[in-house]
C-alpha cells in the first residue's frame, strides 16, 4: 500500500504558450481578471470542462500566476479531475479550440463534449 500526498505549491494545470497568449487576448478588453477552470457534472459521460473569465476567485481556488497578466484559479473541488491536466489552443485550418489533455480520463462521448474519469 502507498501513500499519496498533494501538495498545492505545484501546479495541477499547465497551459501552452498558445493558450497562455489566447487567454491573455480574452483577458484585454474583457470584464474577467483572471481565467477559471472547473468541471462540471455533464453530458452522456459525466464531466465537462468549465472555462470562465472571472473577477474574483471562489474561497477554494488554487491561484496560479501565469504571467504578469493571467492569472488561473483552479477550482479546489475539481481538483482530483484536473490534476495533471495541460490546456493547449489548436489550430486547424482557419478554427481553433481550448483542448485538454487530462490523463484522468478514461472516456469521451462521440462529441467530445464531456467524459469520465478512473
Amino acid at each position: 500500500m502507498s501513500v499519496e500526498s498533494f501538495d498545492p505549491k505545484q501546479q495541477a494545470v499547465t497551459v501552452t504558450p498558445a493558450a497562455l497568449a489566447h487567454f491573455r487576448r480574452q483577458l484585454n478588453g474583457q470584464q474577467g481578471k483572471a481565467v477559471r477552470l472547473s468541471v462540471k457534472k455533464s453530458g452522456c459521460t459525466g464531466f465537462m470542462y468549465a472555462i470562465d473569465l472571472v473577477e474574483q476567485a471562489c474561497e477554494s481556488d488554487l491561484h496560479y500566476q501565469l504571467d504578469e497578466q493571467v492569472e488561473l484559479l483552479v477550482d479546489g473541488n475539481s481538483l482530483q479531475v484536473l490534476s495533471g491536466t495541460e490546456i493547449d489552443l489548436v489550430r486547424e485550418g482557419i478554427n481553433q479550440q481550448i483542448k485538454f489533455i487530462n490523463p484522468n480520463v478514461k472516456d469521451e462521448c462521440g462529441c467530445g463534449e464531456s467524459f469520465s474519469v478512473n
